[in-house]
């Protein structure tokens, strides 16, 4: 297990490279598997975050990945969608139980965007990078009224109109990002987060628009049983098989080199969005019951990726004095304490940016993790600023950083996607590094000063105290001024 950054002279030689566009050798033997030289790549997609217009440097991050890492399969492990977003107003959901307070909610949420982005110097339209027009307006109907509808009344015309207005966005949303992943002929599988839905469509719409691009392996799973695999052949991988759950929830079995048995396999958790108590949520059910299945069905061991950490994360942190440079205050149930990471439980390189969001209640998928015996790893992302990785209890357990742009981060250079390279020897220790915007591409192109502002302005009042504890009067400055556009704005959605 190993965790390095991706050398400029490897990220040079992979962008010079790019035009010979690297197509997935498990995309070309029909199905996920091994290579004769005993290796198999994954390549995590965390956070995108972004409205209907995706930022043209997360588009450069994913493409410049993409041909640095060569993975066989690209997992996007969660909110891809920022469905807060301004433009889906008309159908915004802040939670599944929602009301029609939404659409009060997301007029209010608009005003403050405005409001924020003028305080930032920035002009919407350069927000949206789309050279002075509104994603939103690119999708306008000027027969749609622009009023909050009831959500349960889907009969409602309107809201219909409404719904197939964000179905359109979403869609070329997706067009843009999974653009580099298409092109390069390489397979996908998507989980969800806690923003997608808000946008108004479920998982289920959003599984259905994904199937709709090349390479989608997320599984249809409207009468799932878990038990019995499903053939993939309509994804362009004929031989492959998926054990379904529920949207965002499935397993993939990868095989050896000859296909004949499976080596390992690759499983996607929907973690949860929101609990109505309070913080966020966990897996349904359902999906905890299909973890304790999967090692049966699969047969050997299995990596987990999903979006929301586990309370066991901060089994890889130090408790630490708050006044302790660079310590970070816990999140919610954890917030009385200030950590560190531990660094004799965690790889060099690793990083701790903000608090571990993960549920205030433990809802067991640790202990069966470990009582299955069948899993070796769980990587999440939604904290934006985490980056690190490290065992607890013999399963590794890994924080990749947001490869967006649409949202709060860390610092432009430091956005990045994760590579894994799997050894058909020893397959439940990959090595694992992320590949950094900065080695990768080198300096963002888009609305630089929005950037800055995604960087440094926390996403909560304990992430400014967070940015306090940076030494050095500049950092201390920054965080300053932007715990008071913070006040203003709370654009600084945690994932």
């Amino acid at each position: 297990m190993i965790e390095s950054r991706f050398s400029g002279r490897q990220a040079t030689t992979a962008v010079q490279h790019s035009e010979r566009v690297p197509v997935s050798i498990s995309a070309r033997l029909g199905r996920l598997q091994f290579h004769h030289s005993g290796k198999f790549r994954v390549l995590q997609l965390a956070d995108i975050q972004d409205g209907p217009t995706i930022s043209p440097d997360t588009v450069s991050l994913i493409a410049a990945a993409c041909d640095a890492a060569r993975p066989d399969l690209v997992v996007l492990s969660g909110n891809q969608i920022a469905g807060y977003d301004a433009a889906y107003s008309r159908t915004f959901r802040k939670r599944r139980w929602s009301t029609a307070w939404d659409g009060v909610y997301a007029a209010g949420r608009s005003v403050s965007a405005w409001v924020g982005n003028a305080l930032q110097g920035v002009s919407q339209q350069q927000r949206n990078g789309d050279g002075g027009q509104n994603p939103g307006n690119a999708f306008a109907d000027d027969n749609v009224s622009n009023s909050a509808t009831i959500p349960g009344n889907f009969e409602d015309d309107v809201h219909k109109r409404d719904i197939a207005r964000t179905r359109d966005m979403v869609h070329h949303s997706m067009q843009q990002f999974l653009a580099p992943i298409v092109d390069r002929g390489i397979p996908f599988a998507v989980t969800y987060g806690n923003h997608d839905f808000q946008c108004g469509l479920d998982t289920a719409q959003m599984d259905a628009l994904y199937r709709e691009f090349p390479g989608c392996l997320n599984p249809e799973s409207t009468i799932a049983q878990p038990e019995h695999p499903r053939s993939l052949a309509g994804a362009g991988l004929p031989d492959q098989i998926a054990y379904a759950c529920e949207p965002g929830t499935f397993a993939l079995p990868v095989s050896d080199d000859n296909g004949r048995s499976n080596v390992m396999g690759i499983v996607l958790l929907n973690s949860g969005d929101y609990a109505r108590e309070g913080g966020y949520g966990n897996p349904s059910a359902e999906g905890l019951g299909f973890l304790r299945q999967v090692p049966r069905s699969v047969g050997t061991n299995s990596i987990v990726f999903q979006h929301i950490p586990l309370p066991q994360f901060y089994s890889l942190l130090k408790p630490v004095a708050s006044t302790t440079a660079y310590a970070v205050q816990g999140y919610r149930s954890y917030d009385r304490q200030c950590y560190v990471l531990d660094a004799a439980k965690t790889l060099p390189g690793s990083y701790l940016g903000e608090g571990i969001s993960c549920a205030d209640t433990d809802c067991g998928e640790f202990d069966i993790l470990k009582s299955s015996h069948g899993y070796s790893a769980v990587f999440a992302g939604h904290d934006h600023r985490n980056g690190f990785v490290g065992k607890y209890e013999g399963i590794m357990l890994g924080a990749t950083p947001t490869c967006g742009f649409g949202s709060y981060g860390p610092v432009p250079r430091k956005r990045a996607a994760r590579m894994f390279e799997f050894d058909i020897r020893h397959p439940d220790n990959p090595r694992t590094q992320l590949l950094e915007f900065g080695d990768l591409v080198g300096k963002p192109r888009s609305h630089r000063a929005y950037t800055f502002a995604m960087s440094y302005i926390p996403s909560s009042t304990g992430d400014a105290v967070n940015l306090l504890r940076k030494p050095g009067f500049l950092a201390g400055s920054a965080a300053t001024l932007a715990a008071v556009f913070a006040s203003l704005r709370k654009f600084g959605h945690r994932s």
